[in-house]
């Protein structure tokens, strides 16, 4: 009996496969499945904009209004994560972003921004009285301020500070002055007119071109920047390749006169070695026996 009850159950089985009825549902399961899984990627393509993409713009300098607008009309967001202060740039405007200006990007795509404060940043003075010029320098720049105009004094204390003054009024310690400010420095210059050599500035790079300016007790005048110079990683880079007073063998001038100096990118602006002054190996010269 369970026998003849197991071969019933196999041949229903086989029939119920064989039906067309079955066949018509796998048919109608398996035609829906590939529908979704269509219109899943069709959805996908449509979300992810496959294979579009475009440059990010660029923001540096762009106040809150303007960059409302561009990201409207590029179909990006913005959100600003960060806030510094620079006297080189209007208040309220974009010093950085990420990603930088020129990366692909697809639509909706986030830039973040750094924008630089309205209400800039507040320091206490430092004293920097009765300091070497090079001590001053140093205490300045760790609070955030800058050496400004230095002028020399007759006074037994050569190069040492004697007044400290923010925009032509003496400043206290511990008075609040604006970060990133410039400080100028009265400074002694001993009992005499002393004057110093002329530095070689040609080919320094920009900032290490400044710092030599101040270490040498000179004013920094003049930069001039040739039209190689275009972003600011470009005057980062630059060198001197003009200096006014020219620098020459035994001159000298007076401690805090102004040095003027012309910038580029273009190493062909730089002079060219003097043939006479060469020195040319002699290889016919016999060589020393080393054994």
């Amino acid at each position: 009996m369970s026998r003849f009850l197991e071969r019933k159950s196999v041949k229903a089985l086989f029939a119920f496969i064989l039906a067309k009825r079955f066949w018509r549902q796998v048919l109608y399961a398996f035609s829906g499945l590939l529908l979704v899984l269509i219109l899943l990627f069709i959805w996908l393509k449509i979300y992810t904009h496959h294979g579009k993409s475009f440059a990010v713009p660029d923001f540096y300098g762009m106040n809150m209004e303007e960059v409302e607008n561009l990201t409207r009309e590029k179909k990006l967001r913005y959100k600003i994560i960060d806030s510094v202060f620079s006297n080189h740039v209007d208040p309220g405007t974009m010093v950085d972003q990420n990603p930088f200006p020129g990366f692909r990007v697809k639509v909706n795509r986030t830039i973040f921004l750094t924008i630089n404060a309205i209400n800039p940043e507040m320091v206490k003075m430092p004293n920097v009285q009765g300091v070497s010029l090079r001590q001053a320098k140093a205490i300045l720049e760790t609070q955030g301020l800058e050496v400004g105009m230095i002028r020399y004094i007759p006074d037994i204390a050569f190069n040492n500070v004697l007044r400290q003054m923010y925009q032509g009024i003496e400043i206290e310690p511990g008075e609040l002055i604006v970060k990133g400010a410039a400080v100028d420095l009265v400074l002694g210059e001993g009992l005499s007119s002393t004057e110093v050599s002329i530095p070689d500035f040609i080919g320094l790079g920009y900032l290490q071109a400044r710092d030599k300016v101040l270490d040498a007790s000179f004013n920094l005048g003049a930069m001039i920047f040739d039209n190689t110079l275009v972003t600011v990683e470009d005057t980062l880079r630059s060198f001197v390749w003009r200096q006014r007073p020219d620098f020459t063998p035994g001159a000298r001038i007076r401690l805090g006169s102004t040095i003027d100096l012309w910038f580029t990118i273009d190493s062909t602006l730089l002079p060219k070695p003097d043939p006479d002054t060469l020195i040319i190996p002699d290889f016919d010269e016999e060589l020393p026996d080393i054994n």
